[in-house]
This record gives structure tokens, C-alpha cells and sequence, in this order.
């Protein structure tokens, strides 16, 4: 990390400015500027320097997975047949599209993953013969998502 980085403290209006960002990242600089009453460049200067921080780290766009057909959300406990196994597994797993979130972890499971497929047939084939696939996976525990009634960021 950055020196900038570890010394940086948010202040009441950085933390505004994000709150505001996180709901709209599209909301201009000059209305966040009315909105506290400080300058446009008050704005940018505040946004540079968090992303020199790297407390802001770039924009994104989001979408909405099931509009796009992926129906089926789990999340798959690994346990790996040795600890040296980690890195050749992530790398194996980040090729796999349907994983969209890894997690190195303690208890149970060395790793824990978050996959969206458009079927439960889908899910199958993936766990199957792609996730089970690899060699360095010794066990998996699948639990299916019902809903994601809690969908929320950091707050500031």
C-alpha cells in the first residue's frame, strides 16, 4: 500500500461524498458541491486524493445477474488435498467464468467461492466437471442462495 495511503483519515465530508458516490456514482462533482457548499474543485480534490488512497478504488458498472439469466446463485465450501495446493487451485478457479467471488479462509474450508449459473443443470455440469475437476480439490459442499435479502457496501 501506498504511503499516501496508510495516512490518509476521512473526514465528515469525505465520507458524504462517498455515501453520495456509492448511490449515484454518475452524480455530478458541481452538485456534490451544492449539496455540502463547498467548490467543485473542493470535490475533486477530496476524490483524487481518496483515490490516491486507494480508499476509491475505480468506478463500475453493475448489473443485475437474473435479468441476464443467471438464475441459480450458490456458494461452494472447497477443501483442498494440501495447503501448497492454494495457489494452483485460485488459478485453476479464477478460468472458471462462473466463479465470480474467492475467498481464502480458516475452519472448515481452505476456500470458499461464490458461483452464478442460469440452471441448476448448469450448476451440476459446472460443480461436476469443472469445479470437482481439479486436481488439487478434495472435497466441496455446495449451498444453494434462495434469495439475497441483504445486498449492501462498506459504509464509510
Amino acid at each position: 500500500m501506498k504511503k499516501s495511503a496508510e495516512n490518509y483519515q476521512i473526514d465528515d465530508l469525505d465520507r458524504s461524498i462517498l455515501n453520495a458516490l456509492m448511490e449515484d456514482a454518475r452524480t455530478p462533482y458541481a452538485e456534490l458541491a451544492k449539496r455540502y457548499n463547498v467548490s467543485p474543485a473542493t470535490i475533486h480534490v477530496r476524490v483524487e486524493k481518496m483515490k490516491r488512497a486507494e480508499i476509491i478504488e475505480g468506478t463500475r458498472l453493475q448489473v443485475n445477474a437474473k435479468r441476464l439469466g443467471y438464475d441459480v446463485c450458490c456458494f461452494i465450501g472447497i477443501t483442498l488435498k494440501s495447503a501448497g495446493d492454494y495457489p494452483a487451485a485460485i488459478e485453476k478457479l479464477e478460468k472458471l467464468e462462473e466463479v465470480i467471488e474467492a475467498y481464502y479462509t480458516t475452519g472448515q474450508y481452505n476456500v470458499f467461492i461464490k458461483i452464478m449459473t442460469p440452471s441448476i443443470n448448469q450448476l451440476q455440469h459446472t460443480l461436476i466437471n469443472r469445479i470437482q475437476a481439479i486436481d488439487e480439490i478434495q472435497s466441496t459442499e455446495t449451498l444453494i442462495s434462495l434469495q439475497q435479502p441483504i445486498n449492501r457496501d462498506i459504509q464509510p
